[in-house]
């Protein structure tokens, strides 16, 4: 089972996306940036979705700041392949960011790329 946390200005959004996916092995929290850093921390969570409108700033600034880049992607407008997803979760990545426009394409892709992990 992996625990993915959302943050940042569409986080029910990507939580409805994901919800709506029905994937087995997936359980999904609306969070915040502080408590999702405490989170992933501590091992109580796995992931971070978060969003802004760019994707490129607030959708991760306090995650960068408080778990290191090492641990944090931006997608910021543009839309990953799986091939990419797949090869920052092997890398480690555990915190990605992406802009609202891009809800219905990444966080649905995301969700089926760490649910392949899991399993």
């Amino acid at each position: 089972m992996a625990k993915i946390l959302t943050g940042g200005v569409g986080k029910a959004e990507v939580a409805t996306a994901v919800t709506g996916l029905g994937i087995a092995g997936i359980e999904i929290a609306v969070s915040n940036d502080m408590d999702a850093a405490a989170a992933l921390s501590a091992g109580r969570a796995d992931y971070f979705l978060g969003t802004c409108h760019t994707g490129a700033g607030a959708s991760l600034g306090v995650l960068v700041g408080l778990l290191g880049r090492a641990d944090c992607h931006t997608f910021g407008r543009s839309v990953p392949t799986e091939a990419d997803v797949t090869a920052l979760l092997a890398e480690g990545k555990r915190v990605f960011g992406f802009s609202l426009d891009r809800i219905d394409t990444v966080a649905p892709l995301m969700a089926r790329a760490i649910a392949a992990r899991t399993v």
